[in-house]
């Protein structure tokens, strides 16, 4: 029997393949391979499977910046890679890892079995754009992969990949029959149906099924939500993983009736459904907070509640992540404080059950003030005695954070920090923001939704004009245009990069955009030394949007 032919017999049979949509950390390479093996021992016992798919750069997960760039990195992903080579038994599995050979590095995936690397393919567009930085640390590719599994032939590709033409193309021409594409691809709302109308397209030019299996998990900003699904050769998606949950499922492969050359088709399975934009937001907080709290070992966390909106919603969150015993509440009312502030603050920690403490922020105010009051003699209270009782909270949570070990969460949202409507080492104090990247429009709408599941913040919360509560009366509209207004203008200038001349030709006064862009323009140094916070938008502050933080361009002379 030749081997052509005993590969057709066996495609007969079809392939039965399993995707493991898992959450890997950053730089734990041995962690993480013995993770893979486990995996892999799983899909071959439970499932019975020929293969096992794990997500792009695998063993030392993604992104992994510049630990590319220690030699050590890539002796610790060999050493694994030969680990896997001796272990792996009974199955064939795709695993991904950065590779450094005489023609340079390269984002790289292989299919291991039988004790031998049979094929590493190394991936072919390296993205340059939003959050990635791969042409800093790889070279890309040219060739393809195509490795028979259990006589049918698989070919790979690597993320980016699936969203050109070429990659894909190549690995049919080169005679695969099933094309496993392995991916780091983050989230922002509404990203699965972007992955999906991009997999449509690739399988309606190569005429071969995809199986598309994605990280999941928080690494510092990014989530990745996995979402793993499978095209069939006529662009339909017959299988969709659940979104940010780790999973591994069977997805079997079986030949055409009447096709002759060794075509094949997935049968139909569970397709879990697409989150809408409120859902899939919450849940990527709930991931992002969760694992920024876990992977960086701290017990728990601990949150100024001001009886706002922002604290109200980033509480909800950290509970639903860690749990009510992971979480402390505390409350710092000021003389500006309203009592129904503190009310609603110790509603809803109850409603959550979390513990709640107050420390009034009165005596330590005073003192500052009394410190300075001969420097401060003969000018009037401004912004300078609003932020000293925003820091005086912020060195009251950091004592409790360094004594405890608790992560402080902050609460600014992408509105504020954007205009620059927030106090650096006060509310901007802590190691983790959870709403950074959420416009304080969504904000209403995620808070709304939390309390669809259960009622757990008080309406008043919800319904009340927002205020930061640092002088008499104070509302976030005396110095802030309405947020339905503001965060349209944001939307443009931030994430579209618009120019303030076609905002104010959309519609927009044209002193409301002068007054908003110029407060963007001039806090960038604020944002640059806020913490790290959960990105959820196609472009949010840090990773996607780098601006200087000195310059001239767009300077308005008068």
């Amino acid at each position: 029997m030749t081997a052509q032919h005993e590969g057709r017999q066996k495609a007969a049979a079809g392939l039965r393949v399993a995707m493991a949509q898992v959450d890997l950390l950053v730089g734990d390479i041995e962690g993480n391979t013995d993770r893979i093996l486990e995996i892999a021992a799983r899909a071959r016992d439970e499932l019975g499977a020929d293969l096992v798919v794990f997500p792009e750069l695998s063993l030392c997960s993604y992104p992994p910046e510049d630990l590319l760039l220690r030699p050590g990195m890539y002796l610790r992903c060999n050493h694994a890679i030969e680990r896997i080579r001796r272990e792996l038994e009974g199955i064939a599995a795709v695993v991904g890892y950065p590779w450094q050979g005489a023609e340079g590095t390269f984002n790289a995936a292989a299919v291991i079995a039988g004790g031998r690397i049979l094929g590493q393919y190394h991936k072919q567009h390296l993205p340059n754009y939003s959050v990635f930085d791969e042409k800093r640390y790889f070279r890309p590719g040219t060739e393809p992969c195509v490795v028979p599994v259990a006589g049918v032939p698989v070919g790979l590709t690597i993320c980016e990949d699936a969203w050109h033409p070429g990659p894909v193309a190549q690995a049919a021409a080169a005679g695969a029959r099933l094309i496993v594409n392995v991916n780091a691809s983050p989230f922002h709302i509404h990203k699965g149906r972007e992955r999906e109308e991009a997999l449509a397209d690739r399988v309606r030019e190569c005429g071969l099924p995809i199986a598309y299996v994605n990280l999941v998990g928080g690494q510092d900003e990014l989530v990745f939500d996995g979402e793993s699904f499978v095209v069939d050769a006529g662009g339909r998606v017959v299988r969709r993983m659940p979104a940010f949950e780790e999973g591994l499922e069977l997805v079997e492969f079986e030949p055409v009736p009447g096709s002759a050359d060794g075509h094949l088709r997935p049968r139909p399975g569970p397709v879990a459904p697409l989150l809408d934009e409120v859902q899939s937001a919450y849940q990527a907080l709930i991931l992002g907070v969760r694992d920024y709290v876990n992977k960086n070992g701290f017990p728990g966390v601990v949150i100024g509640v001001s009886g706002g909106i922002d604290s109200a919603l980033t509480l909800a969150v950290a509970v639903d992540a860690l749990g009510a015993d992971r979480v402390e509440a505390l409350s710092m009312p000021s003389r500006y404080t309203a009592d129904m502030s503190v009310e609603d603050a110790r509603a809803e920690a109850h409603a959550l059950g979390v513990q709640f403490r107050v420390i009034p922020i009165e005596p330590p105010f005073q003192a500052f003030l009394e410190v300075l009051r001969d420097e401060f003699r003969g000018r009037e209270p401004d912004t300078t005695e609003e932020n000293i009782q925003a820091r005086c909270r912020g060195v009251i949570l950091m004592a409790i954070s360094n004594k405890f070990n608790r992560m402080v969460l902050t609460t600014g949202n992408k509105s504020e920090l954007a205009v620059g409507y927030a106090t650096l080492y006060g509310d901007m104090a802590g190691g983790f923001d959870v709403l950074k990247d959420c416009p304080k429009t969504l904000v209403y709408r995620l808070a709304r939704y939390r309390n669809e599941q259960s009622p757990v913040i008080p309406e008043r919360v919800i319904s009340r004009p927002p205020s930061a509560e640092l002088a008499p009366g104070q509302k976030d509209q005396d110095v802030l245009p309405p947020y339905e207004v503001l965060d349209v203008i944001l939307e443009m200038y931030v994430e579209q990069d618009r120019c303030p001349e076609d905002i104010v030709a959309a519609g927009f006064d044209p002193e409301v955009v002068d007054r908003v862009t110029r407060m963007v323009d001039r806090n960038e140094y604020k944002r640059r030394q806020g913490p790290p916070g959960v990105r959820i938008t196609r472009k949010a502050f840090g990773r996607d949007r780098r601006y200087p933080i000195t310059s001239g361009f767009g300077r308005r002379r008068h």
